[in-house]
């Protein structure tokens, strides 16, 4: 018999269907029934055939025609929405889809993989399993390791050892000596209990980094989950059924404990769960449309689930490798610019970074040098004023390699210490096969990625900095020689105006995200966790900074290409036309 799971204002109803060939609006007419019969009010209803809505799929949300048969509009066990008239403009209506709904509605399911050993993670295999592009599996030296690990746990409930967070209670309640027969329902309830995240769940590609993260961390073979149980995890990952984390509860030490609950409740089946397939529903449905069955925890396994750094490391994966990114664009943008503003190339002479030799200064210098005016790359633009009597240019320009350089040595700095922490064991306790104990230590606590972050923030927050300063050189007559803002009909058009106060804007927020999160500390858990890193809001914040960073990088691109348009038809360098090209080929002149 078909099955249905159709969202009604928040909640999942599971609506069996005898004949196919009933229809959509019928489908919907039942699943508001269902819904009205569950509330004690009706839901505000007086019956529900005098109730109107549309019917959508969970997928893509496509409009589905009422009176279309089940059999051709929708296949077995799909996941549908009803959308009642007038809901989708109450503050209170919950969609069943994030936002953003379009970048998933494409999901293709990846047919390569990467095997994960827990040692060898990079920055650019996690953004790469975020956004979808392969599945997982573990090496067989993995595998063993894992195995061994548990081997352990099994042996000390076995013996009836008394060990922390495997046969007691956790934080203040470390003392407390738990029953054997209730082992298993100590995880459970420490997931639940812990599971006390607020704010705006993590974008898919966000949680599935995180679920990378953590199957990466279980694989070094130190927390003692259950082989059985790392797989059922492994496979949750590859069908891209995605647990709600909320962004916001983690104080960056024991661990990302609330964050990493919320992950952990998915996987057993309870609160919210995100597929491709399903949109937002209960986990358990989400699941069983995977063919997938809740996970059963073991002893030591809720907690080997939750306690770590990686929301803090997953989400500074992102903030890093994005950093990295517009790091070499700023290097094009700024180059563009110097072109535009009839700078000097002599400031990146190779002699004079030599007797300076920051390593992000040099490779600075050499993509500036690559990129103007050279015997390679002439540029007609830079001829046009070769001898001009302008001794040298302002700091914004001459000073790039310097600036920049630094933004470059820091991001590399921080990529060092993110690379290490994406393959570290970062549980309590830690279990040690090769010695047949487990020793309770400290590697949970996230003051070494919360500390990078912070700086990475302020490392790269000089970018956006920096490229406002171009920005008003090149909006400001006086200072370029170009038309105010940018535009022939000043005046009747405002030009850049604006659009240069946004990137101000932007840089003032700035100054207030870096501000460092890491340098505050708030005792917690009845002062058994007496300093904590708050390295959630350093990741988060790190990321706002580089989005903002970014967005003021392609302000001064479309100020620059603007401005070249006042230049022809002298052309500038063969990259940079490409560039201008590029750029022409979405955004037109603005006279």
């Amino acid at each position: 018999m078909p099955r249905y799971t159709v969202h009604v204002r928040g909640e999942w109803l599971a609506v069996p269907c005898r004949d196919a060939q009933l229809t959509v609006g019928w489908l919907g007419r039942e699943a508001v029934r269902r819904y009205i019969k569950n509330k004690p009010d009706n839901g505000g209803f007086d019956s529900a055939d005098a109730v109107c809505f549309l019917v959508r799929r969970c997928k893509g949300l496509g409009l589905l025609d009422n009176e279309d048969p089940l059999e051709v509009a929708l296949e077995d066990n799909e996941f549908v929405e009803v959308v009642i008239e007038g809901d989708a403009m109450s503050p209170d209506f919950i969609p069943s889809q994030p936002e953003g709904v379009y970048l998933y509605s494409k999901y293709r399911e990846p047919e390569k993989y990467i095997a994960l050993d827990g040692d060898s993670l990079t920055t650019e295999d996690l953004v790469n399993l975020g956004k979808g592009h392969y599945k997982i599996k573990l090496t067989s030296i993995a595998e063993k390791k894992v195995q061994k690990s548990r081997e352990v746990i099994d042996s000390i409930i076995k013996e009836k050892t008394v060990v922390y967070g495997i046969t007691t209670g956790f934080g203040k309640f470390a003392r407390t000596v738990i029953p054997i027969s209730k082992l298993e329902e100590l995880q459970v309830n420490l997931v639940r209990s812990h599971s006390s995240g607020v704010g705006k769940p993590l974008s898919p590609e966000r949680c599935r980094m995180l679920l990378a993260l953590r199957i990466n961390v279980l694989a070094k073979g130190y927390s003692g989950i259950s082989l059985e149980t790392l797989k059922q995890v492994i496979e949750v990952f590859n069908a891209s059924c995605l647990p709600y984390v909320p962004e916001k509860g983690t104080v960056g030490a024991s661990g990302d404990l609330a964050p990493l609950s919320h992950l952990a409740l998915g996987l057993i089946g309870e609160g919210k769960m995100w597929s491709p397939k399903s949109g937002w529903a209960d986990a358990k449905y989400v699941l069983e449309a995977h063919g997938l069955k809740p996970v059963v925890l073991k002893p030591k396994e809720g907690l080997a689930l939750i306690n770590g750094t990686q929301m803090i490391t997953s989400l500074g994966c992102e903030a890093v490798e994005r950093a990295s990114a517009i790091a070499r664009q700023a290097d094009i943008v700024a180059a563009l610019t110097l072109e535009v503003l009839k700078g000097t190339t002599k400031a990146f002479d190779t002699d004079i970074h030599a007797v300076r030799p920051h390593r992000g200064q040099i490779e600075v210098a050499f993509r500036f040098r690559s990129l103007l005016d050279s015997d390679h790359h002439p540029s007609e633009i830079a001829e046009s004023h070769r001898f001009c009597d302008r001794v040298q240019d302002a700091y914004t320009l001459r000073c790039c390699p310097q600036i920049h350089g630094v933004a470059n040595d820091t991001i590399a700095f921080v990529k060092n210490i993110i690379t290490t922490e994406l393959n570290s064991a970062t549980d309590n306790p830690m279990v040690f096969a090769s010695r047949g104990e487990t020793i309770s230590g400290g590697n949970f606590h996230g003051e070494y990625p919360a500390k990078a972050l912070d700086y990475l923030a302020i490392g790269v927050h000089e970018l956006a900095a920096i490229s406002e300063r171009r920005i008003e050189r090149l909006c400001n007559p006086s200072l370029s020689e170009l038309p105010a803002f940018l535009v022939s009909e000043g005046g009747l058009n405002s030009g850049f105006m604006i659009a240069h106060c946004t990137a101000a804007a932007l840089v003032s927020e700035n100054k207030a995200l870096c501000h460092p999160s890491s340098v505050d500390s708030l005792s917690t858990s009845a002062a058994t966790e007496d300093h904590v890193s708050m390295g959630g809001w350093a990741a988060r914040k790190a990321l706002r900074v580089v989005e903002h960073v970014e967005q003021v990088l392609a302000i001064e691109l479309l100020a620059a290409c603007q401005g070249i348009e006042f230049l022809r038809p002298l052309r500038t360098t063969t990259p940079l036309e490409k560039v201008y090209d590029l750029v022409r080929s979405v955004v037109r002149f603005g006279k």
